[in-house]
């Protein structure tokens, strides 16, 4: 069989601020490992190509496709012959840094010529890597425990980054359904991971990066939140769950057309605490200070967001942060992963300890990284 991973390289941006080129690398290696288990041959479809597939191709058939989503002869190519598509291919925005049309066209648009990519080449199954801001959180005074994908939670924010992927994630399951080319029928199927958290990860390499410049200080703008982050290998494996259950005759009616809910045993806590956790054997400690209360920041977004709107004919201001991270990242939100593991047969394939041992020791390979830089500079 053969398997189309869709993954572009676009702007990322998460405090303390910086913007990477990449989207999460670490989600795909996981995914391509699986699936090197599985047997598969399966192309990769990159807007960046980066030089890390040496291991992988010597194991197995990977075919690498450098290409733009956008362009509707590249995707019909890259699908021919394809047996199930997965597809990650998003800008991630939480600042608003990334002009809107440029996230619409990616997430929305870029996702509806893929689907149509797939009827064209007859490709039978669709997987969608969604987001857990689809559902919210739409205020920090609303607080949503173990959550479940019956309760229809659906986020009211037109921020670009929310805004797409509700939009992407829409398209996606209606299209279930859809008659293929040649014949057949195409199945999809979304899912919603909480936030990701493990070795490559962007928002975390650039957390501890802003966390060394600041003699090992982590910020503490995360502390009243509660939320359930997922560790990576275990979202990867959900993939592979869920690509396994659309291929099944016995499986599809109760899957496709359907979203799910990505979580696993990382205990609740707020985003801080985790962070904390994950690299306090490294010398890091919280801020101490005091930080704004809640309802302050929020209203202080505000007053910068009316600012960037009024100096937008002339300047393009990006204020630091805004009332849907301020929202995102002071809410009590956390989903359960039941319907995945009742219909996908899905349990954490990494307990907690091993998550966070491996996350550990990655961001100690950073430490050790930032260290040497120093060397270098002082040399």
């Amino acid at each position: 069989m053969s398997l189309l991973t869709c993954f572009f390289h676009g702007l990322l941006t998460s405090p303390p601020y910086l913007s990477f080129p990449s989207v999460y690398l670490s989600l795909k290696t996981y995914v391509k490992c699986h699936l090197y288990q599985e047997t598969f041959r399966f192309r990769e479809l990159s807007s960046d190509l980066p030089p890390v597939h040496t291991e992988l191709q010597s194991k197995i058939k990977l075919t690498l496709l450098e290409g733009d989503i956008l362009d509707e002869q590249c995707l019909k190519r890259a699908c021919q012959g394809i047996s199930v598509v997965i597809h990650t291919a998003s800008v991630i925005d939480v600042r608003n840094a990334v002009p809107r049309e440029t996230i619409m066209n990616i997430n929305v648009k870029g996702t509806q010529l893929l689907l149509e990519a797939c009827v064209q080449a007859s490709v039978p199954v669709f997987i969608h890597t969604s987001t857990i801001e689809v559902a919210g959180p739409n205020s920090y005074r609303e607080i949503i425990q173990d959550g479940h994908e019956e309760e229809h939670h659906e986020s009211a924010w037109f921020s670009p980054y929310p805004y797409s992927k509700k939009l992407a994630e829409k398209a996606v399951l209606e299209a279930n359904g859809w008659a293929l080319k040649n014949g057949g029928t195409l199945y999809t199927c979304a899912l919603r991971p909480m936030y990701i958290y493990g070795e490559g990860s962007p928002f975390l390499s650039a957390y501890m990066h802003g966390a060394l410049k600041n003699n090992g200080i982590l910020t503490n703008y995360c502390k009243f939140s509660r939320v359930n982050p997922v560790y990576v290998g275990n979202v990867a494996w959900a993939h592979i769950l869920a690509l396994r259950a659309l291929r099944d005759p016995k499986k599809v009616p109760n899957i496709q057309g359907q979203f799910y809910y990505i979580s696993d045993d990382t205990p609740h806590q707020s985003y801080d605490d985790l962070n904390y956790t994950l690299s306090k054997e490294w010398g890091f400690c919280l801020d101490s200070r005091m930080s704004l209360p809640i309802s302050l920041q929020y209203w202080l977004a505000f007053l910068l967001e009316i600012v960037s709107f009024l100096l937008s004919p002339i300047y393009k201001y990006h204020p630091c942060f805004n009332r849907h991270l301020v929202t995102l990242c002071n809410s009590v939100f956390t989903f359960s992963y039941k319907k995945a593991q009742r219909d996908l047969g899905y349990e954490p394939l990494y307990t907690w300890e091993e998550a966070k041992q491996k996350t550990k020791e990655w961001i100690g390979s950073l430490v050790k990284q930032h260290k040497e830089t120093l060397k270098t500079k002082i040399h």
